[in-house]
């Protein structure tokens, strides 16, 4: 597409690296490290704005407030007005600031468009959460082997502020900082292009142990990286189904599955790489969830750089509470709720190894500089075509006083079909502060227990 990529400047060399090259080594030095919290912001994004100004600099995010569980969510921006908008007429006017995805889907989507807003740099965390990141940063360790696993960091807070190649910012993005654990309640919904869908409504318990800043090791928290523990609850035909995965930080994960009509549990024989997601119609790979959080090491990676891209951002209006109908349905997402904003973000490309196998050939998630989730993600077969297109979106949950990320769509190309994961606007409101606050039970998350809960 013909883009220019900036690097920051804490990364110079990041060209010349992949994933395992080096990886051994800790992320920086102490002079690298020290211009965290100065000219970059603590987590390591550029704090200062770009020269037209249609990024402001950064100045902390929106604070940490009170927010009663069962509330709606205030919109500290909603009086934004649209800046302007981006679709078929006038998306080559803008395609050095867009993903091979979005272009994708604006040019054979008939009315796909994107509403671009005003820029508003939201995003920030706790104080503990920049402490830890700090100590990480020449401490974290990625592992020597090659497989690119985590060998060493300190919990809660990112593992490499300043990234050396495309496998350390993968890694910021698994440990993404949105709390201790949390109690939702969601939808996915399998969207058919004539507007139908099905939709499998879930509850689900995470537990994300190495989120705690008081975890100095990964044996300390037994290697996991989060324990998830999700119940169906509708339609009929699937209540009561119930998926268990253990995420682990340096090997293979675990899963285990119970079912209701047979009362037996069953350990899934792979529940990683490119292995469909049971009942998800093999629209999701064990890899895409959530946008990516699988192991490393069938791929190469390398950080590109960093560019200027409309991502969406600050979406209360496409997360509010309301009918999931007016949501989706079609082809995408109602457009009149979608929010996007220029934002910075790092590229990666990862691409299989020479003698490994993935169904996604090559792979380019961006990640968004001032929260590392990674907001856009395309998937290439081995031809080189694309064939899915993720997106997520991003907004502050001020009671955690840092940024959270649910909802995602992945658009299947080959089949016109797309899913929209994590979906909550029908739901009822997560609980971030669960557990930080001890509203959820670590003994739920046994393989032995499953049988309990499939009784309950």
């Amino acid at each position: 597409m013909g883009k220019t990529f900036k690097l920051v400047p804490a990364a110079a060399m990041v060209l010349c690296l992949t994933g395992g090259s080096g990886a051994a080594l800790a992320a920086v030095g102490d002079q690298e490290a020290a211009k965290l919290g100065k000219e970059l912001t603590p987590v390591g994004a550029e704090k200062a704005g770009n020269k037209d100004g249609s990024i402001p600099e950064w100045k902390g995010g929106v604070p940490k407030g009170k927010h009663k569980l069962g509330d709606a969510r205030v919109d500290p921006f909603a009086g934004d007005k649209v800046l302007f908008a981006i679709d078929a007429s006038n998306v080559d006017k803008y395609k050095d600031k867009l993903s091979d995805g979005q272009i994708e889907l604006i040019k054979t989507r008939k009315g796909y468009r994107m509403d671009v807003y005003p820029t508003q740099r939201s995003c920030g965390y706790p104080d503990s959460v920049y402490q830890q990141t700090r100590a990480n940063a020449t401490h974290a360790k990625l592992s020597g082997d090659g497989k690119d696993n985590l060998a060493q960091a300190l919990g809660g807070g990112f593992p490499f502020a300043i990234p050396k190649n495309g496998a350390e910012a993968v890694w910021n993005h698994r440990l993404r900082w949105q709390g201790e654990g949390r109690i939702e309640f969601y939808q996915t919904n399998f969207i058919n292009p004539d507007g139908s869908f099905y939709g499998l409504a879930q509850d689900q318990w995470v537990m994300t142990p190495f989120a705690s800043a008081k975890v100095k090791s990964l044996e300390e928290v037994g290697g996991y990286q989060m324990k998830l523990l999700n119940l169906a609850t509708a339609p009929a035909s699937r209540t009561g189904e119930i998926i268990l995965a253990h995420y682990f930080l340096g090997k293979s994960n675990d899963a285990w599955m119970y079912f209701p009509g047979q009362r037996r549990v069953r350990r899934l024989p792979a529940f990683e790489y490119d292995n469909p997601i049971p009942g998800y119609e093999n629209l999701e790979t064990a890899d895409q969830y959530p946008m990516f959080a699988g192991a490393l090491d069938r791929y190469d990676w390398k950080l590109v750089g960093k560019q200027e891209m409309y991502i969406p951002y600050n979406n209360f209006k496409f997360v509010a509470k309301r009918p999931v109908k007016e949501v989706y349905g079609g082809l995408y997402p109602n457009r009149d709720l979608m929010r996007y904003e220029l934002h910075r973000v790092w590229k990666v490309e990862a691409t299989v190894k020479q003698g490994m196998r993935h169904m996604f050939a090559k792979r380019v998630f961006y990640i968004d500089e001032d929260t590392w989730m990674i907001i856009a993600a395309d998937q290439y077969d081995a031809q080189g075509k694309l064939w899915r297109v993720m997106e997520a979106s991003i907004y502050p949950a001020v009671e955690l006083g840092a940024c959270v990320s649910q909802e995602f769509m992945s658009w299947d190309l080959t089949v016109n079909r797309y899913m929209a994961e994590n979906s909550t606007q029908e739901a009822k409101p997560t609980d971030w502060l669960a557990g930080a606050e001890g509203r959820i039970d670590p003994k739920r998350f046994e393989s032995d227990e499953l049988r309990r809960a499939g009784d309950r």
